[in-house]
């Protein structure tokens, strides 16, 4: 269901039906884990014909008011407000993703080794972002988190040294992991590429002040060097070469490896919570839907964090094991199915009051398992 906590802006912006409508999308992602609008209709709870609530939708997806800026916004900024100090560092991670002919540009905060969208945008082509789709993009972002000190991260694909002096100027810090083709050089000698330093798993080096790429005009910044080593019988494949103006290594790298968190978080949209890669909807109704996930997975979230706040999260997950150094289940996937668990009790009702009492040795079980139902749902 909808967090309580999104209706206060919500209302702004949408009438009672709007709002009602935004709700049973919501509770519809939650609980069939599909944004196809044609799956959407033939489970949407009105009472008219499938057409009618297929036309429904499409109609919702095209409101004006379904605004990332006019309503995630507001939403998202109040949660970073919440759960970070004002003035203290945020990791907003940079990052996108394709599939068929849809390729999503998306800007994150990282946060518990999860990503939370704020701000996204289609790619009217495939393959990788340029620097001007990747200033759109980061613009809105920088200017609504500007009482906060930002890094920003990415991928190879955001390797620039044009995209680095652009931040640099405006005081924003930056890691940016870079193709080992990329040509550097230190003071008094000449260009060379990344793959002419000496590397091997261990190796941690840090250069201050070097200068990146043959064109003229940018300043120099510095350079880190990080292969991770074997561990438990895994190796990683290569290198990281990570273009920063953070003053040492090990700051870079402790900021840098938060990015896998947007990752996590794509999966989520996608086959592990959304599956997104199945929409077939207009561009339009595409960025409407992203924000519909938007909301749907931080309400999932939320909910799974309350949860786990009232230790309840042994009713919906396997407990952590002892010599397990990953959660087994994020919050988003405790809240999730959290709800989803909840929703089939509604479902079987009769046939779970039968059971429980006809098993008279375990009632003391089952009350404590629905009074545990009882504070999960009073959180949704």
């Amino acid at each position: 269901m909808l967090a309580r906590f999104y209706q206060n802006f919500l209302e702004k912006y949408l009438n009672k039906a709007q709002l009602i409508t935004l709700k049973m999308l919501v509770w519809l992602l939650q609980n069939q884990k599909q944004v196809k609008i044609e799956r959407l209709a033939a489970t949407l709870p009105l009472p008219i014909q499938q057409n009618s609530r297929r036309r429904h939708l499409q109609r919702f997806l095209m409101l004006n008011a379904l605004s990332v800026v006019l309503l995630w916004f507001p939403i998202i900024e109040a949660l970073i407000n919440q759960h970070f100090k004002l003035g203290s560092q945020l990791t907003i991670a940079m990052d996108r993703t394709q599939w068929k002919e849809n390729n999503v540009l998306m800007v994150s905060v990282i946060y518990q080794k999860r990503a939370w969208p704020i701000y996204w945008c289609l790619l009217e082509k495939d393959g990788s972002s340029n620097l001007t789709e990747q200033q759109k993009v980061l613009r809105p972002v920088i200017r609504l988190l500007k009482k906060y000190k930002l890094v920003i991260i990415g991928d190879r694909e955001f390797h620039s040294v044009e995209l680095a002096q652009w931040l640099h100027k405006q005081n924003i810090g930056f890691v940016f992991r870079q193709k080992k083709d990329t040509t550097f050089r230190q003071k008094g000698q000449k260009f060379q590429p990344l793959s002419s330093i000496e590397i091997y798993p261990g190796i941690r080096q840090f250069y201050s002040n070097v200068k990146f790429t043959q064109k003229r005009g940018f300043g120099k910044f510095n350079l880190g060097v990080y292969w991770k080593r074997k561990y438990r019988s895994k190796q990683e494949k290569s290198a990281w070469y990570l273009l920063t103006n953070l003053p040492d290594l090990n700051t870079a790298l402790k900021i840098y490896s938060q990015r896998f968190g947007i990752e996590a978080m794509f999966k989520d949209c996608k086959t592990g919570g959304y599956n997104l890669e199945s929409s077939q909807a207009s561009p339009d109704r595409l960025v409407r839907i992203i924000f519909l996930i938007a909301l749907a997975m931080t309400s999932a979230w939320l909910h799974g964090q309350r949860t786990k706040f009232q230790k309840l999260d042994s009713y919906i997950c396997r407990q952590e094991e002892k010599n397990r150094n990953e959660k087994r289940h994020s919050n988003f996937w405790i809240g999730l199915y959290g709800q989803n668990w909840i929703e089939a009790l509604h479902s079987c009702q009769a046939w779970v009051e039968e059971l429980v009492g006809s098993i008279r040795n375990k009632q003391a079980y089952y009350q404590r398992g629905l009074r545990a139902m009882k504070l999960i749902q009073q959180a949704l």
